[in-house]
């Protein structure tokens, strides 16, 4: 915290012509600390009290949303059914969005180690332990004839937990099976600790973010392939643990199964790691078909009113169709998954 010193706030009580000058270089010292601080340049990174490390996003312009095809995403992704490429239409229109405001986003996802910082300085309780119903995990025993999909994943079932996902994870590794109530929950926290506002991110803050400046499908390209070397994602290192989902894994490997530490891999130009895979991130904003119609330019902050709330990025079990920097998913607030975590936004003070 900066403490300015006011002009006005000196008082004299004995005059003598050193005093006059003491006054006056007194008076032009304070002047110049007011205006060394109004012209401080922000920081580029904050570390806070979690250690999360917040990166400084610019203010500026992108276009939003994506213009392709279902032809031109059946040449690229020729394993999607026709209805999951119809589906796609809220991505339209690409329309003009002005970030008019800097702001901070965290550098990474954040992880098991903050999370249960937080939990630990804080008394709070996930939801999914407070409601009794727990949250899902891998379990390769699981009869994924069950459900149809052969995703392994089980649940809600109380033995699974932001701290057991059925599969293993360290300190660095990002926190899943959190909902939108735990990560508001730990952004009014950390809004109260630390006098600076935390939040999710609004859903045109995530895009721009993970764009970067590009126009492409991912910050790295438009080759899915590409992706090995900047995101975690469903590729040949996941492909033995998931029989039935092989044909639509990459063909490159990223070097993880499951989850990987946070930061594994290259990040984008704004210095952000995982935008891409690893884990899908909650933003602030319901979620409706048609905003992009209706979105303002100016820091759209999503539908007034909804059930769901958007969720982006991918995650480390998510087909390649699905990590593109476009691409919009949702779930209700109270939703816990293997693949679902957080990464936050703060206010950049002026």
């Amino acid at each position: 915290m900066t403490v300015v010193n006011k002009p006005g706030n000196f008082s004299v009580v004995w005059r003598s012509p050193f005093a006059n000058r003491l006054l006056v270089m007194c008076l032009a010292t304070s002047v110049g600390a007011v205006t060394a601080a109004e012209h401080q340049p922000r920081p580029n990174r904050i570390e806070n009290s979690l250690g999360i490390r917040m990166v400084l996003v610019p203010a500026g312009e992108f276009l939003m949303g994506s213009a392709e095809t279902p032809q031109s995403l059946t040449q690229a992704y020729p394993l999607m059914e026709p209805e999951r490429l119809t589906a796609l239409a809220d991505e339209a229109p690409v329309h003009r969005v002005r970030i008019t405001k800097p702001f901070y986003m965290s550098q990474t996802e954040v992880t098991v180690g903050q999370f249960r910082q937080f939990l630990k300085a804080s008394g709070y309780i996930p939801e999914s332990i407070a409601d009794g119903t727990g949250g899902y995990g891998y379990n390769p025993q699981y009869d994924p004839d069950r459900d149809g999909r052969g995703d392994l994943f089980q649940g809600r079932d109380p033995r699974y937990s932001w701290a057991n996902p059925g599969f293993a994870q360290s300190d660095n590794h990002p926190v899943v099976n959190v909902t939108w109530h735990d990560a508001q929950a730990l952004a009014n926290w950390l809004s109260a600790k630390e006098g600076h506002r935390y939040r999710l991110p609004t859903e045109a803050e995530w895009e721009y973010a993970a764009r970067a400046g590009t126009r492409t499908r991912y910050h790295s390209g438009d080759d899915p392939e590409a992706q090995a070397a900047v995101a975690n994602t469903f590729d040949a290192s996941a492909k033995p643990y998931w029989p039935k989902l092989q044909a639509h894994s990459l063909a490159s490997r990223d070097g993880f199964a499951f989850t990987a530490p946070v930061g594994s891999y290259k990040p984008n130009a704004f210095g952000l790691y995982d935008m891409h895979g690893n884990v899908w991130e909650w933003t602030n904003d319901f979620h409706d078909d048609t905003y992009y119609s209706r979105s303002p330019v100016d820091d759209p902050q999503g539908p007034a009113e909804g059930s769901v709330y958007v969720r982006r990025g991918g995650s480390w079990h998510t087909w390649a169709l699905y990590t593109r920097s476009s691409y919009r998913n949702w779930n209700t607030p109270q939703t816990r998954y293997t693949l679902l975590g957080i990464r936050l936004a703060m206010d950049a003070k002026p």
